[in-house]
């Protein structure tokens, strides 16, 4: 009998080990609950869906892609652990968190076990710690911002622009560096507004918008902030343009604001209403597996899996060193790599570099007005 149990253990372990040896371990770090629910939901959402093509595919070098996902809360220190977890787990990349505050904190595990660790953080200061296992889905701040102060300068024409932001890591950030491109164009800057994570009432944050009068409003909050900050404006009847970044023109602001997000102009790193084809099909695989539209947090998950799987083919192996070391200063081909949706490149720090667009919210939908050029296209 206790030769049996024997057998049948070394069995079950032999099994478990032939599975391991046929599968590769994905993990996501993602805001599942909390403030930060609605973007680490559709992150989320947008990962499961590569990975369930690519598994329909044949997977990633023969090997079948395991993803499972925790909620990190919206906590950075929930963040912080579960990151060690999947060290533990022996993740072959990390996907996220999606919020700049978690990514600060928990990378330093992924940097101490060498694992790529990707995220949606548009946090400047993400990339600028020297850490060469951290890679965006997004664009940082310090590319965004000057394409969203070119616009206000030479199409709204604006003098003077008041500042409304949230006041955490992600929205200090974005804050410094839009101060900074206004100033480097001659614009000044009104009021400079800070709002808190998962603030209800924004009506003393319009009453001095109004006060300031200035040519126009530019916006950084989360996606319900947004929308509680647009549904204000229209209240107190705000006329001048109000201008964004991602968040502003996102489909869950839409929904919540209503009609008040009707003439929200936004630059928008990336959008399922995009006019590409990949994106449309994207757009259209997403609503037929969720019943929902992605918003721009969907196509960043979904981009960045396919991105690990490009990289890892164009290696040739599973080697999380080699995969962070092939990253720098990288580019992708859509037309090689379908599931990227778009060209796209990596510089030495772990930014990147794609088309992007401008968006304006017409008649409660976001509709594409122009396409951007890569940043560093010469």
């Amino acid at each position: 009998m206790k030769l049996f149990k024997q057998l049948v253990l070394s069995s079950v372990i032999g099994v478990a080990s032939l599975a391991s040896a046929q599968t590769v371990k994905i993990v996501g770090l993602v805001e599942l609950s909390g403030t930060g629910s609605t973007s680490g939901t559709n992150f989320d959402n947008g990962i499961k869906l590569a990975v369930k093509e690519i598994n329909a595919a044949g997977g990633i070098l023969g090997k079948r892609v395991d993803y499972v996902s925790y909620d990190t809360q919206s906590n950075p220190g929930v963040a912080k652990g579960l990151t060690d977890k999947a060290v533990d787990e022996g993740a072959y990349v990390v996907m996220g968190p999606v919020f700049s505050g978690s990514i600060m904190v928990s990378m330093a595990s992924t940097k101490r076990a060498e694992i790529p660790n990707f995220t949606g953080g548009e946090a400047a200061a993400i990339t600028q710690q020297g850490n060469p296992y951290v890679f965006r889905t997004s664009f940082t701040q310090s590319t965004a911002m000057p394409k969203i102060a070119n616009y206000i300068k030479d199409k709204v024409k604006a003098k003077t622009v008041d500042v409304v932001y949230v006041n955490n890591d992600f929205g200090k950030g974005g804050r410094d560096l839009i101060i900074k491109a206004l100033e480097a164009r001659s614009i000044k800057v009104g009021a400079d507004i800070s709002s808190e994570p998962g603030q209800v009432d924004f009506s003393s944050v319009v009453v001095k918008a109004k006060q300031s009068n200035a040519d126009a409003l530019f916006a950084y909050t989360n996606e319900e902030e947004s929308a509680r900050l647009l549904r204000e404006l229209k209240k107190q009847g705000y006329k001048k343009p109000v201008i964004g970044e991602t968040v502003l023109t996102s489909q869950k602001v839409i929904e919540l604001a209503g009609d008040a997000a009707n003439g929200a102009i936004a630059h928008v790193g990336l959008t399922a209403d995009a006019p590409q084809a990949g994106v449309k099909k994207f757009d259209a695989a997403f609503q037929k597996e969720y019943n929902s539209r992605s918003d721009h947090n969907g196509l960043k998950g979904y981009i960045g899996m396919y991105t690990v799987k490009a990289v890892t083919e164009k290696l040739g192996k599973f080697d999380s060193k080699a995969f962070a070391a092939a990253m720098k200063n990288i580019s992708l081909s859509a037309k090689t790599y379908p599931g990227l949706l778009l060209d796209i490149s990596y510089d030495e720090n772990g930014d990147l570099d794609r088309e992007s667009y401008l968006t304006k919210v017409v008649n409660g939908k976001q509709v594409v007005s122009e396409i951007l050029p890569p940043a560093n296209k010469k």
